[in-house]
């Protein structure tokens, strides 16, 4: 099992891609709630020349509590990470935490559930952009 979900985009645009995968997101009431620009932080922190490299921190309440209920440390896996990066060929590339991989490690059966249906929706951002 892979510990993440990945798309190469048809879109070019690195903003439209972004604008995309977070209407997609929402769609699946996700909300985002964190969003780093690594290109800039690594340009101003350590003065490097990075890609176009964004971490979205995106979060479905429902799902959060409900996890959170069943196991109180599984914050250290929230929110779920969306990266946004054009990759190296110039293609719009998305990745985000697979959530059967992330849950199998805290070994709850409670979570497992859970888990698969963060993935649906997750699988189904994916899909929803292009």
């Amino acid at each position: 099992m892979d510990y993440y979900l990945n798309k190469v985009l048809a879109e070019k645009n690195f903003d439209v891609a972004m604008d995309k995968v977070i209407h997609a997101l929402k769609g699946e009431g996700f909300g985002v709630l964190t969003q780093i620009d690594m290109q800039e932080t690594l340009s101003v922190k350590l003065d490097v020349d990075f890609k176009k490299y964004t971490i979205l921190g995106a979060c479905n309440p429902q799902f959060a509590y409900k996890a959170l209920q069943a196991e109180n440390k599984v914050g250290v896996f929230l929110p779920c990470n969306v990266v946004v990066e054009e990759n190296e060929r110039g293609a719009i590339e998305v990745t985000m935490i697979n959530p059967m991989d992330a849950m199998s490690a805290v070994n709850n059966k409670d979570l497992e559930a859970l888990a698969t249906d963060v993935q649906k929706k997750l699988s189904r951002v994916l899909e929803a952009v292009n």
